[in-house]
């Protein structure tokens, strides 16, 4: 009897082991380094709502000789354990931004809206670290050329974990 209850014991342990290995941080900051939209890095801020599920902030800016620019993006996001500290994730989400062309000519500048999806891939370090590949395919709504329509964007993300 004794050596069911060690047994037990040791079977539950080894379960939420598992299951720690598959929790996310309750915070992360840091950069999303990419980004096929012409915003180049953005501030990343993540905020977990549950054991699988977390709120992701992206605030990317422009400021050179042909556009000031903004955009911030805010994503739903689930995930699931492959391997250890592997997880992938997919999430859904939306943004706010405003564009203006310092180029002149015929541009619409001005503020504009997208609806953006996301997936990726990371890996959970045993230290504070997160690192992570994702793709955001977003769709913006603005008569501005560069905006309006769909625009793929792939970055890598490193993260800091508290």
């Amino acid at each position: 009897m004794k050596k069911f209850f060690l047994l037990a014991a040791l079977t539950i342990g080894a379960a939420f082991t598992g299951v720690k290995a598959q929790e996310i941080a309750d915070n992360a900051i840091g950069l999303r380094l990419g980004g096929g939209s012409g915003y180049g890095a953005e501030v990343s801020y993540q905020k977990a709502t549950g054991s699988n599920n977390r709120l992701e902030f992206d605030l990317g800016w422009r400021n050179d000789n042909s556009f000031d620019a903004f955009k911030l993006v805010g994503l739903y996001q689930w995930l699931w354990n492959l391997d250890g500290g592997f997880n992938w994730y997919a999430g859904a989400g939306a943004g706010v931004g405003s564009v203006n062309d310092k180029r002149g000519g015929d541009y619409n500048d001005g503020a504009f809206l997208l609806v953006a999806g996301n997936l990726g891939i990371e890996y959970n370090f045993d230290i504070p670290l997160l690192l992570s590949l994702d793709l955001r395919p977003e769709i913006g709504f603005n008569d501005y050329d560069v905006v309006d329509g769909f625009s793929p964007d792939i970055a890598l993300g490193v993260r800091y974990q508290f």
